[in-house]
């Protein structure tokens, strides 16, 4: 600790520097017998203290504050004198110094030194945090003016500033246009839900790396889809949250990769051409599907002879095009789309079920419905219909489901269209009851030979810690040891009383798994066979006693359809359940005659929000009304709420605004990963 001590008696010097040491001070002491070298002293050594000794007369005490002001924060000053009154001290103090000592108290002077050095010390931490955050602020201003990223940063709701990338690409003619400006004016209606959650969960440090897809309202009326990702930071001192639209940087590859998209692309649409269309089906279905089912989607505007007497055969392609921009906004990134013929798009989805993909199919048919079509000066409405084909999962030739979903729009349109149409393609009972023989074979000897395996999804926080929970799923291998999905195998079972064997293997392996890796929450589905097996009560108590596991750690979860079907085997199973230990949860939650009497009569300490809800959610206010409602029930019986099958940060964002506390689905993790054999 550098201090000068300005006094013409070195003993002086030396009383000041024990005085202090044994205070615990590491001072150094400079003597200055004379007040001409205090100048460049003080520039020099840069002191955190200056003691005068201003009995002997030196320096004349109205000079401190100008000897103060050469140091950046101002040395703090201690006069010492033989006299120490309240008339001395005001002296000092108007002079500038801080305190008036005597060495004949040497505590008050260690007391007073250590006050004044703490003070002087935060004083110059303060001034060093302020320069910084100057700094900081000029280095953003000149980053943000430089970036040719478009940056807008968002106070409260509120755009507080915005860079020239951002006035460009929203045609802004200078920043005082959008300052003090809600930022929901910058989006459409449908966007407002996604950019509210994705706000909210920002400003509470919630928010990952994730790009919103929104529809950007610009200067001029006109609309612009943009992919936004938002970031903490500060202005003003005060906390906002940047919007930043990145730049398209193109180098030489980028072109490249663009130019060879150019010539597969159909300019109107942007989807594939027919022919690069059935060329990456064909290898996606190369590959197995993960998890779920697949689907192939032909979606044509209803009455598109009349339309194209309408509006000219030359406009129709306009209008092809703005069909196709509203069906593919609804799309998820994963889905292949492509122009299937002039008038016929076509889409390869991949979705959690089957239901999922008919809530995907009413959301666009109800989008193209609300949509008011502008052609030239003139504007029209139109319906469409959708035809779908199932795609199997072991099959590799797409030339039987397009049939299907080109025959299923077809008749789908014969019947009047503005619907969804899926053509019956069922076996007939003989050809079903030799699928089920040698099914039943299968999965008895996968049994026997213990040829399933178990897997999981990973279950994520929306309220930032990871609890460490997991969904559950069962496959099977067969000879070969390839991977069996249970869309090929569990109809099956179901047919022929084989699920409460699947079901207990299930529970037991979820058992070994729990005592393993100690999760925090498995969640185990049980088929309609298991709940209205009487016999499971005992089974469970007998694997808890050979597992040693914590009950709580296993939650049983029943589908809603089948609890309502079986309400009391159900609510006779969470009771045996709960006496043991074990949680209780009902799934695929949102649909049936009266979700909230179900909940009330069940009281589950979990409720999953149903995926097929989810479909479209982020651009639709009468479902995300519902899904609130939903949360609002399952809360009231105390219930924590997860919602399936998410699969886009929209979707997240608005779940996390509507209260969900937990998500699940290919957003979260890759549909499933083996984690026990």
């Amino acid at each position: 600790m550098p201090m000068l001590v300005l006094t013409r008696q070195q003993d002086q010097v030396e009383a000041i520097n024990q005085t202090l040491r044994r205070a615990g001070h590491a001072v150094h002491c400079t003597w200055l017998p004379d007040a001409r070298d205090l100048v460049d002293a003080l520039i020099q050594i840069n002191p955190e203290l200056l003691v005068v000794f201003v009995d002997e007369g030196l320096l004349p005490i109205e000079a401190l504050g100008e000897l103060r002001a050469r140091t950046q924060p101002p040395v703090p000053v201690l006069l010492v004198s033989e006299r120490v009154d309240e008339a001395v001290m005001t002296v000092a103090l108007r002079a500038g110094a801080q305190e008036v000592v005597s060495l004949a108290n040497p505590e008050r002077l260690q007391l007073v030194c250590a006050r004044e050095l703490r003070a002087f010390r935060l004083e110059r931490a303060l001034n060093s945090t302020l320069s910084s955050a100057r700094e900081y602020q000029r280095a953003l201003a000149a980053f943000m003016q430089g970036s040719a990223d478009a940056i807008a940063q968002v106070h409260e709701g509120i755009v507080v500033d915005a860079n020239p990338a951002w006035l460009e690409l929203y045609g802004f003619p200078d920043a005082d246009a959008v300052r003090g400006q809600p930022v929901m004016d910058l989006f459409d209606a449908e966007s407002h839900a996604a950019v509210k959650g994705g706000l909210a969960a920002c400003l509470t440090g919630k928010w990952s790396d994730q790009r919103l897809r929104v529809t950007a309202q610009l200067a001029d009326g006109s609309q612009l889809p943009l992919e936004i990702t938002l970031s903490q930071g500060e202005f003003d001192g005060e906390p906002v949250v940047r919007f930043i639209v990145p730049s398209r940087r193109h180098d030489e590859d980028e072109i490249q990769r663009r130019l060879a998209e150019a010539v597969r692309t159909d300019p109107a649409t942007g989807m594939l051409h027919r022919r690069y269309f059935v060329e990456q089906l064909r290898a996606r279905l190369a590959e197995p599907v993960k998890g779920g089912v697949r689907y192939l989607a032909c979606i044509r505007l209803d009455r598109m002879d009349q339309l194209v007497a309408q509006v000219g055969p030359l406009p129709a392609e306009e209008l092809i095009a703005q069909f196709a921009a509203v069906v593919r906004a609804e799309c998820t990134p994963g889905d292949l789309a492509g122009r299937f013929t002039s008038a016929n798009l076509m889409f390869l989805l991949e979705r959690g079920t089957a239901r999922d993909v008919e809530a995907w199919a009413e959301h666009v048919l109800r989008k193209v419905k609300g949509t008011v079509f502008k052609i030239d000066s003139r504007t029209l409405t139109a319906s469409a219909t959708i035809g779908l084909g199932v795609v199997p999962a072991s099959l590799t030739d797409p030339a039987g489901p397009v049939a299907d979903a080109v025959e299923a729009v077809r008749k789908g349109a014969e019947q009047g269209g503005n619907q969804a149409y899926a053509v019956d393609r069922a076996d007939s009972d003989t050809r079903v009851q030799a699928y089920d023989k040698i099914w039943v074979r299968h999965i008895k000897a996968a049994l026997m030979e213990n040829r399933f395996r178990l897997v999981q999804q990973p279950i994520a926080s929306l309220l930032g810690e990871d609890k460490g929970m997991f969904d559950v799923l069962v496959r099977m291998l067969d000879e070969q040891g390839k991977e069996v999905l249970p869309s090929e195998f569990i109809p099956a079972a179901e047919r022929n009383d084989l699920m409460k064997n699947i079901d207990r293997w299930v529970i037991g392996a979820s058992m070994s798994f729990c005592a393993a890796r100690k999760p925090s929450g498995i969640f185990v589905r049980l088929s309609k066979d298991t709940v209205n097996d009487k016999s499971l009560p005992i089974w469970l108590s007998n694997q808890l006693k050979a597992s040693k596991i914590e009950p709580a750690r296993l939650c049983f979860q029943v589908g809603q359809e089948i609890a309502e079907q079986y309400l009391l085997q159900t609510r006779e199973l969470r009771d045996q359940c709960r006496r043991q230990g074990f949680r209780f949860a009902i799934e695929h939650f949102g649909g049936g005659a009266d979700p909230q009497q179900l909940i009330e009569q069940l009281r589950p300490d979990v409720v999953k929000i149903d995926g097929a809800l989810m479909q479209g959610l982020a651009s639709n206010a009468a479902l995300q009304q519902k899904v609130k409602e939903l949360v609002g029930v399952a809360k009231a019986v105390g219930a924590q709420t997860i919602a399936e099958r998410v699969e886009d940060a929209n979707t997240m964002a608005v779940l996390w605004q509507l209260g969900i506390e937990f998500i699940q689905g290919y957003f979260v993790h890759k549909p499933e990963e083996v984690v026990l054999g």
